[in-house]
């Protein structure tokens, strides 16, 4: 195989391939042994077809495209890689030649990753809010606790705020009833409010057994918005005892035997979560931050081609709970865009920044040889199975049926090198510089040792020199050149001109 290139703009490149015809040959023969052992033809056995008659019932052409399609991934990546060049997205494939015994000859357009400059990650610097634990927040996290593990007494009379109550509910208008609208046997605090409006005055009073009626505006499902009338009936009312906060309750709920250690244990444990909380922001920070001082630019039409299958997707998950995306912005406190316009220009925007961290961590983890591990992979598959409620073995069947290998690895080495960013930068909280290098994944630091110690010391001063340097010399670093990690397999199919 022979490859040239030619560079049509800063975003896209022309390859123009040259195949010898004997590296076709095996995916051809491959090709007809497939049709011989598929199809039926009177007179004659499976897999003993002879390919003069395949020819004749096929087309001699669909099979050299069969088989071309069969090995283009495979020529396509050594294009790539012979010209050092990252792909994005799917190229569009031109056959120019494809005749019995010639060379194919072909054309693959293609957008790449710009050639681009990263900067000295050791110049970076972000601040972010300390992590401090509060009295009131232990005391949330042990109501928390005590809600847990609390009891529930029969009471025989109506029912009262801050009672909880086993529900039924329904919904009807003018007197048909709406089946997707009911709800049996719900625990609810009278109250506590979240449902539909006027359901706790319609509780209020309400013994086990009765039922009230009462009008309101349905929020969710398929008569969202609709105004009906609502049956509410009571089956239990309960009043909840939480337990008493000593060492006895300390023993059930946790590995300690004094309600003191238990205290400080959730401290700890809030302290701990905080950190990874913070650690979060801190990376959002710095990707920010290297985003930022990463300018390039980014092929035609490869945001929008990101944009729209995500907008799509999220708007079919919204139905399915039953949703608009205008619903979906009134309800969410998370939300503080309200106007939908707004809201996807927003979403675009995170989509582009998405697209050029990839970019960036890419090149960062090429130029920095960031490899994986079966440690690194091990981990991940239990990351997966316990946000996916599965098994580490399920996930791995997952990933080796459906080819998540590269995709899985890519993510890795991404994850790796957004770690190895924060640690070169300068993170502070409070005035305090942070050493995110030795945190943890359970929120506790690790003791770096003497040697570590000292590189540390000795990168910071030759970071402070750098950091003179620059400002006396205003010196740039060369950039640096993108290697693939990995190819996507090129999926055009196009006839013979």
């Amino acid at each position: 195989m022979s490859s040239t290139v030619e560079t049509l703009s800063e975003t896209q490149v022309k390859l123009s391939i040259e195949i010898a015809f004997e590296k076709l040959q095996p995916a051809l023969d491959k090709a007809y042994r497939q049709i011989a052992t598929q199809v039926n033809i009177p007179g004659f056995r499976k897999g003993k077809i002879p390919r003069a008659l395949i020819d004749q019932r096929y087309g001699r052409i669909s099979l050299l495209q069969e088989a071309l399609n069969e090995i283009l991934p495979e020529v396509y990546g050594e294009a790539l890689a012979e010209h050092d060049l990252t792909p994005l997205g799917q190229p569009e494939i031109d056959i120019a030649q494809l005749e019995d015994g010639k060379p194919v000859q072909l054309t693959a357009t293609t957008a790449v990753v710009p050639e681009f400059s990263l900067p000295d990650f050791a110049t970076i610097t972000v601040d972010v809010d300390p992590v401090q634990v509060s009295e009131a927040d232990v005391d949330a996290r042990l109501e928390m606790l005590r809600q847990r593990f609390a009891s529930y007494t029969e009471l025989e009379r109506g029912a009262a705020t801050d009672d909880v109550v086993i529900i039924d509910l329904s919904a009807a208008k003018d007197g048909v009833e709406f089946s997707d609208s009911d709800a049996h046997g719900m625990s609810y605090r009278v109250g506590a409010g979240g449902l539909v409006d006027g359901l706790d005055a319609a509780i209020a009073g309400l013994s086990a057994g009765e039922s009230r009626t009462f009008t309101s505006t349905l929020v969710g499902g398929v008569h969202e918005g609709e105004t009906a009338d609502i049956t509410v009936t009571v089956r239990k009312v309960q009043q909840q005892v939480l337990p008493a906060v000593d060492d006895d309750f300390a023993q059930l709920v946790s590995e300690y035997d004094t309600a003191a250690e238990m205290l400080a244990s959730l401290k700890d444990s809030l302290l701990r979560s905080g950190r990874l909380d913070q650690a979060n922001v801190v990376r959002d920070k710095v990707l920010d931050e290297v985003i930022a001082q990463t300018p390039f630019p980014l092929p035609a039409n490869l945001v929008d081609e990101e944009f729209e299958p995500r907008k799509q997707q999220l708007i079919g998950q919204l139905a399915q709970l039953g949703m608009s995306v205008a619903t979906y912005l009134e309800r969410s406190p998370e939300e503080t865009v309200k106007d939908e316009d707004e809201f996807w220009a927003q979403f675009r925007e995170r989509t582009e920044r998405g697209i050029r961290a990839q970019i960036i961590l890419d090149k960062v983890a090429n130029a920095r040889a960031i490899g994986v591990t079966q440690d690194d992979l091990t981990g991940l598959l239990l990351q997966k199975a316990a946000e996916n409620g599965t098994t580490p073995e399920e996930e791995a069947k997952h990933l080796t049926e459906h080819g998540h290998m590269q995709e899985w690895l890519g993510d890795i080495r991404r994850g790796k090198a957004v770690g190895l960013i924060v640690g070169e930068a300068t993170v502070t909280a409070g005035g305090t510089v942070l050493d995110m290098a030795h945190l943890r994944s359970d929120g506790t630091y690790e003791e770096p040792t003497a040697d570590a110690a000292a590189t540390a010391e000795e990168t910071k001063q030759s970071t402070t020199t750098k950091k003179a340097a620059t400002a006396k010399t205003g010196a740039k670093k060369t950039p640096t050149a993108a290697k693939a990690d990995e190819t996507e397999k090129p999926k055009a199919k196009k006839s013979t001109k």
